[in-house]
């Protein structure tokens, strides 16, 4: 499994945040035919911060629950704070997406965003353990990436640069940036009959202080030698230069969603 490469700071857990509130708001009848329905137990797998997990908590409250597993103790602290905070039923511990550590065949939800793209070798056997922890009639449901089509407008140049060493870092990683396009051939390799594949493109107007995961990254470009603290001084002025321009910055993604139906 490859190492965690994003800081989550302040900024980070903002950016979970708003991808959260995008994904209900597009995804939340998807979410309804999956099983997110009141009482249903619900596995979050790399919740990160927990963002996605409150939400999925409010539906199934008061009689169900949502099971939250990271490899990250930060994010998991966050998630943790998160769901104290809001009073819902979310149980966080430590697991990576192949190995949860979760009662196999006792879900009716399984639920992976954005974790698949950061694993390269694994995403058949992190979808097989998915399959294996939903229950009779239980689904998996599959969230990713098709990094080639990500784009900030109006972004300083030295954005392209950074994202440029981001992209580098994860193909040395063995990292597929474009496993979305793919999600039903996994689901389906798993043994689960595919009830819904789609995708479609965000856009989205970066708050103040995002910079992305490619920023987020940076301590971890510098450790694998691809970027240098001057790299990282050059783009922190950059996004300081350009932040009285933020309103004019666009960020366009492909993401693609896929369920499958265990039997």
């Amino acid at each position: 499994m490859t190492d965690y490469s994003l800081t989550l700071s302040d900024q980070e857990i903002e950016r979970y945040r708003l991808m959260a509130q995008t994904a209900e708001r597009r995804e939340r009848e998807l979410w309804t035919a999956a099983g997110a329905v009141p009482g249903a137990r619900i596995a979050d797998v790399g919740c990160g911060p927990g963002a996605i997990s409150v939400r999925l908590a409010d539906i199934v409250a008061p009689d169900g629950a949502v099971w939250a597993v990271d490899r990250d103790g930060d994010a998991l602290a966050v998630a943790s704070a998160l769901a104290e905070r809001s009073g819902l039923p979310v149980h966080t511990g430590v697991g990576s997406a192949e190995a949860t550590g979760l009662p196999e065949g006792t879900f009716d939800l399984v639920m992976l965003r954005h974790v698949l793209a950061h694993n390269g070798g694994h995403e058949q056997a992190i979808v097989d353990h998915l399959a294996a922890l939903a229950g009779p009639g239980g689904a998996v449901y599959l969230v990713d990436i098709d990094a080639s089509s990500f784009r900030l407008r109006g972004a300083p140049p030295e954005f392209e640069e950074m994202d440029r060493r981001y992209r580098e870092m994860h193909r040395r990683r063995g990292n597929d940036l474009t496993v979305g396009t793919r999600l039903d051939e996994l689901l389906t390799a798993a043994g689960l009959d595919v009830i819904a594949f789609e995708g479609h493109t965000t856009v989205l107007t970066p708050p103040p202080g995002m910079r992305g995961p490619a920023w987020a990254a940076r301590d971890t470009l510098i450790a694998e030698g691809l970027a240098t603290p001057d790299d990282v001084a050059r783009w922190d002025e950059a996004f300081e230069r350009t932040e009285p321009t933020r309103g004019g910055l666009r960020f366009f993604a492909a993401n693609f969603i896929a369920v499958g139906r265990k039997a």
